[in-house]
């Protein structure tokens, strides 16, 4: 990580994309809010455990 922070930025939306872009723009230098409506983040991949329940973390 940058010793330096860059700025501060907003990601709205705690799905895998809104992950993903947090963490690059962290890597980037900026500080991250990751802004998500519900109580956990992940979208709708933290339910397709449910769906297809394989214990298998790759896709």
């Amino acid at each position: 990580m940058s010793e330096h922070v860059k700025g501060s930025v907003l990601v709205v939306g705690g799905g895998i994309a809104g992950m993903q872009s947090a963490l690059d723009l962290a890597d980037s230098g900026y500080y991250v809010y990751l802004l998500e409506q519900s109580s956990a983040i992940g979208g709708a991949m933290a339910q397709l455990d449910k769906t297809f329940p394989t214990n298998d973390c790759a896709m």
